[in-house]
């Protein structure tokens, strides 16, 4: 349930709406964060639900003391009039015995609030790729009917790679298998997108190959793609990606090295 932070409460009719899957790496919180703190985006609401781990903190994105002492929820949504988008960061694990469920409140809230399009950013697991993803770019999507229809020549203009499908069995040659879509790692990505395709979503996913670590070069990888399709930041007001790092990423590995250690 989508509860709103402002009054009126907002309209996300005709929005852009981009989230991140909880996936290996968190590339795609991290992306989500460079859109925010970037965008300069406003707080419109949250998600509450009882899907996600319950868990609190200081305002990721604060710029003085003040917005500092904010306190901010596992689920939150941030839109941009001006662009006419709208974001939701999950910041806390999903719970696995309510993965479905959760699922099912994204696309009922997607539905009912009249977004445009939905872009899902995600990531997948590097060392189980298939032969055919070790060719080129980490970098893949998946598009739904609906969004393909008006989104087909954009697409085909960006040169983008489609996900590939593999064998279910690989090594095995069965001409009675059809070959799957498989994204280890990456959390709800391959069900929402299955959900909306059923429910004739217009979405998109962008994900990209990778392994723990720091992953803020991946973030910023996955974020400038989005920005080739999207173009968040070819306003003349702002240069071309130039992405602002949120104050919440300077604990990002936990504190330094204690001296006392020495």
């Amino acid at each position: 349930m989508f509860i709103s932070s402002q009054n009126p409460p907002p309209s996300f009719k005709d929005f852009t709406l981009v989230l991140p899957a909880v996936a290996v790496g968190n590339v795609g919180q991290l992306a989500v964060d460079l859109i925010v703190s970037t965008l300069n985006m406003s707080r419109a609401g949250y998600i509450h639900t009882d899907c996600l781990i319950p868990m609190t903190g200081n305002n990721p994105y604060a710029t003085c003391k003040k917005d500092a002492e904010e306190l901010h929820t596992p689920a939150e949504v941030y839109t941009a009039a001006e662009l006419k988008m709208a974001v939701l960061q999950i910041r806390a694990p999903i719970i696995q015995t309510k993965l479905k469920k959760f699922r099912q409140l994204l696309v009922s809230w997607i539905k009912a609030s009249g977004f445009s399009r939905t872009v899902v950013l995600s990531s997948s697991h590097a060392y189980q790729r298939d032969d055919q993803q070790l060719k080129g770019t980490p970098l893949r999507y998946l598009v739904t009917p609906s969004l393909l229809k008006v989104s087909a020549v954009a697409l085909e203009e960006l040169g983008w790679r489609e996900m590939e499908r593999v064998p279910a069995f690989p090594g095995l040659t069965d001409a009675n298998t059809d070959p799957r879509l498989y994204v280890p790692g990456g959390g709800i990505t391959k069900g929402l997108y299955e959900d909306s395709c059923a429910e004739d979503l217009p979405l998109a996913v962008l994900l990209l190959f990778c392994s723990e670590g720091d992953n803020i070069p991946d973030a910023f990888t996955l974020v400038n793609h989005l920005n080739d399709w999207l173009h968040l930041l070819d306003t003349p007001s702002q240069k071309p990606n130039k992405w602002k790092i949120p104050t919440s990423w300077s604990l990002l590995f936990g504190s330094g090295i204690p001296p006392a250690l020495f």
